[in-house]
This record gives C-alpha cells, structure tokens and sequence, in this order.
C-alpha cells in the first residue's frame, strides 16, 4: 500500500469509528510523520554513498560548515545537531580513525576536546555535498520554489509556536 493510500486509509477509517470527532489535528501529525520518515529515510541512504552513515555525514557537515579552525567542542556539535553527547563521541572516534578530523585537548578547558575537521574530511565533504544537495532538491522537485519557502515558512511557525508556549 502506497503511503498516500495508507493516509486516506486512515482518515477514512477515523471519519467511520469517530464520524463527529475533530480528529483533523492527529491526522496532520500522522502525515508530518510519514513524511519525515520517508523523506528521512532517502536521505540519510545517500550518506552509504560515501561510506558514512548518516550520524557522520551530519557531523562532518556540521563540522564543514559552523566550525572555527580550531574545531569546535563535543558540546557544541551536540546542540549544533540536537544529539547527544554520546553520539557525538561515537562519531567523533569513527572519523577520527578514517582521518577524517581530529580531537585536541581544549587549550582553555582540560576537561573538554576540541574536534577539527582535517583536509581529508573537508575533501571528503566537497566531494560528497553535491551528491546530497542533489538528491534532497530532487526529492523537493514535486513543490516550486515559492511553495518550499511556503512549506519552510509554515513548519519554522509551528517551531516557534511550540516552544514560544512551552509545549515541547
């Protein structure tokens, strides 16, 4: 069944259990849902291409374009991609053995690493971005370029919205 198919399945099958129900909000997150997911999925199989997964690729890019020379802080590639430390770690330590960046104890904090992107890694990026760039507007082909910034616009409205009134 077509993920289309699958969500006027849904809304159907509400409209018969529950007919004077409002049940429109649930099937709006049911389809932000699969839409994550399955746009999510294509996207992060393009990291394979370049044998990274998607974790890595997210944090070379991270690297590639918010960090200093210097590199930046576990910490702060962490909020920088909404993860965990941890996950940070156990990216770090993959790349690091493939060369691809570098760790150095932090000059202003003992405590802390710093994490380098190397020239390996930023080739590696280079080479790799256009690909994924490629592939995610290829995914985006079905909207104009005035309804992206629409879509953009409208998702960046609920964000506020959540967290403006502490509902996330």
């Amino acid at each position: 069944m077509s993920t289309l198919a699958l969500l006027d399945r849904i809304r159907h099958d509400w409209q018969v259990r529950e007919p004077d129900m409002a049940t429109a909000p649930m099937l709006t997150f049911i389809t932000l849902a699969r839409a994550q997911s399955l746009l999510g999925d294509a996207v992060r199989s393009t990291a394979a291409r370049a044998d990274l997964t998607s974790a890595t690729r997210d944090l070379l890019f991270t690297l590639y374009r918010s960090a200093p020379p210097e590199g930046l802080s576990a910490s702060e590639i962490a909020a920088l991609l909404a993860v965990s430390p941890a996950t940070v770690t156990g990216s770090t330590d993959r790349l690091e053995a493939r060369g691809l960046l570098t760790r150095t104890l932090d000059p202003d904090d003992r405590r802390s690493w710093r994490i380098a992107l190397t020239d390996a890694g930023r080739a590696l990026v280079r080479s790799h971005l256009p690909e994924h760039l490629a592939f995610e507007q290829s995914l985006l082909a079905a909207l104009s370029p005035a309804e992206i910034t629409q879509l953009e616009t409208l998702l960046r409205r609920l964000i506020d919205h959540a967290e403006t009134n502490g509902l996330v």
